[in-house]
């Protein structure tokens, strides 16, 4: 990877205009910026390269193909060594149901994120977890109801207002 560029407002605004809408063409995320679509194209390519720009993709209305339901686990690990958390978290990537995993603070160690089809798929995943004796000790779970607020990302603007720096 590339050493990371200082990033400008216009590099700002490209991150935020893709971030809105990665089907922009050039010309157009390039009128957005206030650029010639050459330049905006080198600004791109070198934000790609230098890795903050990680990837495009569609956003899919899962539930209009079929039913899905979120839940929420919190675990909590038997043991706090460094080999606990790793075997934990290998064992995690091979798990197709889970969408995300965050090691936290608090009163628990993983926040967890399933999509899974229904409650017995979910069980059934959770018992295979249990079965593989990766350090478990409990979990809580938290199936979500309603979802009145999906965003796709937090909003660079929000994060960057008035502010340039080097990342």
């Amino acid at each position: 990877m590339a050493i990371a560029p200082k990033l400008d407002r216009i590099d700002l605004k490209i991150l935020a205009q893709l971030q809105k809408n990665g089907r922009l063409t050039n010309v157009e995320l390039a009128n957005r910026v206030g650029l010639s679509a050459s330049p905006c194209l080198i600004r791109v390519k070198r934000l790609e390269a230098a890795g903050y720009i990680v990837g495009y993709g569609a956003q899919i209305a899962l539930q209009k193909i079929s039913s899905v339901m979120t839940v929420f686990t919190e675990v909590t690990l038997s043991d706090h060594r460094r080999d606990d958390f790793f075997r934990f978290e290998t064992a995690m990537h091979k798990v197709e149901s889970l969408v995300e995993a965050h090691l936290i603070s608090g009163g628990y160690d993983y926040l967890l994120k399933f999509m899974v089809r229904n409650i017995d798929h979910y069980q059934e995943t959770i018992e295979a977890l249990l079965d593989q004796n990766i350090g478990i000790e409990k979990y809580f779970s938290y199936i979500v109801i309603k979802s009145p607020i999906l965003k796709p990302a937090f909003l660079i603007e929000s994060l960057t207002r008035n502010t340039e720096r080097s990342l």
